[in-house]
């Protein structure tokens, strides 16, 4: 949750030009890592809490990359 805030500091920043591609793929990244950590932790199976997991961990890769290109 505080890396949402985080996220949505960083976005407040961008370009405008910046608005409908980048900062909505970012969006959609962040906000994905907390959802997949939830969507595991209510499932009855640990096969399909370390799925979610590791979605999460992917996104959290995917995030990780996202400033990177807008520094670029």
């Amino acid at each position: 949750m505080d890396l949402e805030e985080d996220v949505y500091l960083l976005i407040k920043q961008l370009p405008n030009d910046e608005k409908f591609a980048l900062i909505s793929q970012i969006k959609r990244s962040s906000i994905s890592i907390p959802s997949n950590i939830s969507k595991g932790a209510g499932r009855n199976s640990k096969k399909e809490v370390r799925l979610f997991l590791g979605i999460a961990n992917g996104s959290t890769s995917e995030l990780e990359t996202q400033p990177i290109l807008v520094h670029r």
